[in-house]
């Protein structure tokens, strides 16, 4: 496993995601935390809306069944729209209503980091930072982030944050990959486009990627001769894509290593701090993406990659 610095943690590069468990599979769900905690990982998202709320109940559990609560970095999200509030829940009253719910869900006193699910620009940011810096204060998270929110809130929040001697936004959650997406997987979400790597590149400010491996673009089961996936066809299905995919392929074969570990570690080689949200469902799954943390990418094979040249040699 590699390891990097967010806020004052030392946390694995990789993130386990773990929307897909439920309580009604204890075993499997504990299967895939047991193997990812003997890999190394010690990095856990989840968030109020996932699965009714079973995630955090599994993971939970999981923690207290381990006692290792300490040893692990937990990553919760809150102030998703719902279906009696489609707007995003980010004033204070809301995302305090959904941390306590997530704190007895997931049977802790803290989490390592909080973000905000969605962003509602309506909100000022000093309403934002205030408020997370209380819960701070208060001991009930230790950091706070976004998620799908834009570099320039996210600076502006800072600024306030260090203006007024609050704590500021240590990380920001928003969408990247190998493949490039065509439009937001969905409302209210955020892309990391070029202007938002080039402000991630010059600050060193930390993304925590989700849909890093691109919804299983590369993971074989997808061609420009099968769109029964509607979304994913909806998001990725371009000639650009097709050809990184290719390229990914081409790049495995001689490494010794698949295509979707290629995307991986593609996003896990930026050149400023990311922690890749990963999230299978099985064991299979699980060391498909940890084979990822071994493979080792140039600079030149990142540019070739990603369509910036047009041999590995240029």
């Amino acid at each position: 496993m590699k390891y990097l610095q967010l806020g004052d943690r030392n946390v694995s590069q990789l993130v386990l995601g773990t929307m897909a468990f439920h309580m009604g599979d204890l075993d499997g769900a504990y299967s895939v935390f047991n193997r990812f905690s003997e890999a190394g990982g010690n990095a856990f998202d989840t968030a109020y809306i996932y699965s009714g709320g079973d995630c955090e109940r599994v993971l939970g559990q999981w923690m207290k069944h381990r006692k290792n609560r300490s040893q692990t970095f937990v990553i919760a999200k809150g102030g998703h729209p719902n279906g009696s509030v489609p707007r995003p829940r980010i004033a204070p009253e809301e995302v305090r209503a959904d941390l306590e719910v997530s704190l007895i869900r997931t049977q802790t006193d803290y989490f390592d980091l909080y973000l905000l699910h969605r962003d509602d620009e309506r909100i000022p940011v000093s309403t934002v930072v205030d408020y997370m810096d209380q819960e701070i204060r208060r001991g009930r998270i230790l950091a706070a982030g976004v998620s799908n929110w834009s570099p320039t809130r996210v600076q502006a929040a800072n600024e306030y944050a260090v203006q007024s001697d609050k704590h500021p936004l240590i990380a920001i959650s928003n969408n990247i990959s190998l493949a490039a997406a065509k439009k937001p997987h969905w409302s209210g979400c955020f892309l990391t486009d070029q202007a938002a790597w080039d402000w991630h590149n010059e600050n060193q400010f930390p993304l925590i990627p989700w849909s890093s491996q691109a919804r299983g673009f590369f993971s074989g089961n997808f061609s420009p001769y099968k769109p029964d996936n509607l979304h994913v066809v909806d998001i990725y299905y371009t000639d650009d894509n097709f050809e990184r995919l290719n390229r990914a392929q081409q790049l495995g074969q001689e490494k010794g290593c698949t295509a979707i570990q290629v995307a991986l570690a593609y996003v896990m080689h930026q050149p400023f701090p990311t922690f890749p949200i990963f999230g299978p469902v099985n064991l299979d799954e699980l060391n498909s993406s940890l084979g990822a943390v071994g493979v080792e990418l140039t600079e030149k094979e990142m540019q070739w990659l990603n369509l910036e040249s047009k041999t590995l040699g240029s």
